[in-house]
């Protein structure tokens, strides 16, 4: 095996991780699900999560990760062996699983960029906006079409390997993601009405709160943050010994939550400001939001800017996803990254097709009650990256302690003050609350 490829700068490692970490769990699905929880009570409780966990799952996935210098299989093998590559194993596993899905909706967002631009979402009546995406997505053509698409483009940012692809990549995508959600941010909280929403996203409700809004949230914080799936892990494996680990892993949480509280800003202030339901779930996105552009002054411009948005956020996050599983090929296998990227990409994008067709021709197949995307979302948010993630953080709270803190110190070079507060949430805090919330959602 060559030498290892490595990110050129630590900026570049840091747009990519924020590219990774800000995506439609962010602009999508943070949003309607504050809006299906009680608003600020749900971002209380995410935020939460979030400032503890998140940022302790994170840390001790850098850490892993710079440590190992493999892929998340690789690097538990290194660093203990065991029963431990298993769990890396999963983290591999989840990120093939959520790329399947997590793809099609990638479809969705370039599909309605297009529309967006073409004036083909003009129209102020949810119920007609409703009949369009009812028919768009349960029709096969289209939606392959552009799920094909969507892994055409992850695959082939992926080929391009670490410094030529990801970075390159993240460095244009990720100022231009910044700019467009402060544009459509400002835009909503200045439309007449918009205090209500702000209220609403700032004003906890918590009765509202279930132990089902806890484990959302708790999921929301993984999803999110892209933990528990060996994208993070994976990201620090192309880092070297200089850099700051929890200065980086803090300033990457804060990137990632001020993005999701930026577009809950961008949202519910205009859900509310033309007197839509901001409970109505992933069709707020595709069907509500079209509405709202609609009775905006240069709504058609607004609309475009934010599904472009939105198919950026997603194509950052899909690269991160895909990483692990091309990683692992290229360690473990000795497969070169190009064709790691297409066998990978191929395997994915099938698996992707059932989660297409789950609400269109295959909608009456379902898995445990649930649509077919729904069952893989929740099997990945809900179980898979939660227990990836409790685990991770007991691999390094309890089998590798001493060696943890040393990397996350960089041998002393850049000592963390809260050291001892991290360990404790590893190893005790984070597997306790992830437990409890995964036993309680059931």
């Amino acid at each position: 095996m060559g030498p290892r490829d490595h990110f050129a700068t630590r900026l570049g490692f840091i747009l990519a991780a924020a590219g990774s970490a800000v995506g439609l769990g962010n602009i999508w699905k943070f949003p309607f699900m504050a809006g299906q929880n009680g608003g600020g009570a749900f971002l209380i409780i995410y935020l939460a999560f979030v400032l503890t966990i998140g940022f302790s799952v994170m840390l001790a996935e850098f850490t892993i990760g710079r440590a190992g210098q493999r892929n998340p299989v690789g690097a538990f093998r290194a660093l203990k062996g065991g029963a431990w590559p298993a769990v890396g194993g999963l983290g591999v596993i989840a990120g093939f699983v959520i790329l399947s899905f997590y793809s099609v909706v990638g479809g969705w967002t370039l599909a309605y960029a297009i529309k967006a631009a073409t004036g083909a979402l003009a129209s102020n009546d949810p119920e007609t906006l409703g009949a369009a995406f009812g028919a768009f997505i349960s029709e096969p053509e289209g939606v392959i079409g552009f799920h094909t698409l969507f892994m055409v483009l992850t695959g082939g940012i992926i080929a391009g390997g670490v410094q030529g692809g990801i970075e390159r990549a993240s460095r244009i995508l990720m100022p231009v993601l910044v700019v467009l959600v402060i544009v459509l941010a400002v835009r909503a909280v200045t439309l007449d009405g918009a205090a209500k929403g702000i209220d609403f996203f700032l004003t906890p409700d918590f009765s509202k709160v279930t132990w089902g809004t806890v484990n959302a949230a708790l999921g929301q914080a993984f999803f999110s943050l892209s933990l528990g799936m060996g994208a993070m892990l994976t990201y620090a494996s192309y880092l070297d010994k200089q850099v700051n680990l929890p200065k980086t892993a803090a300033q990457v949480t804060v990137l990632d939550t001020t993005f999701a509280v930026i577009a809950g800003f961008m949202v519910l202030p205009a859900v509310f400001a033309f007197g839509f339901d901001p409970a109505a779930g992933p069709g707020l996105t595709f069907i509500t939001l079209p509405a709202v552009f609609a009775q905006m002054p240069a709504g058609q411009v607004f609309a475009f800017l934010f599904f472009a948005l939105l198919a950026i956020a997603a194509l950052t996050s899909a690269v991160s996803i895909m990483e692990p599983v091309v990683a692992y090929l290229i360690d473990e296998r000795r497969m070169p990254r190009r064709w790691a990227a297409l066998l990978s990409g191929v395997m994915i994008w099938a698996l992707g097709v059932p989660s297409a067709l789950s609400l269109g021709p295959w909608k009456d197949m379902t898995i445990g009650g649930k649509g077919f995307l729904d069952a893989m979302d929740y099997l990945a948010s809900n179980i898979m990256l939660p227990t990836g993630g409790v685990l991770i953080a007991l691999f390094v709270g309890w089998s590798i302690s001493a060696r943890a803190q040393e990397e996350a110190q960089s041998d002393g070079s850049h000592p963390f003050p809260l050291i001892r507060v991290w360990i404790f949430i590893c190893r005790f805090v984070a597997p306790a609350a992830v437990a409890w919330v995964l036993i309680s959602g059931l």
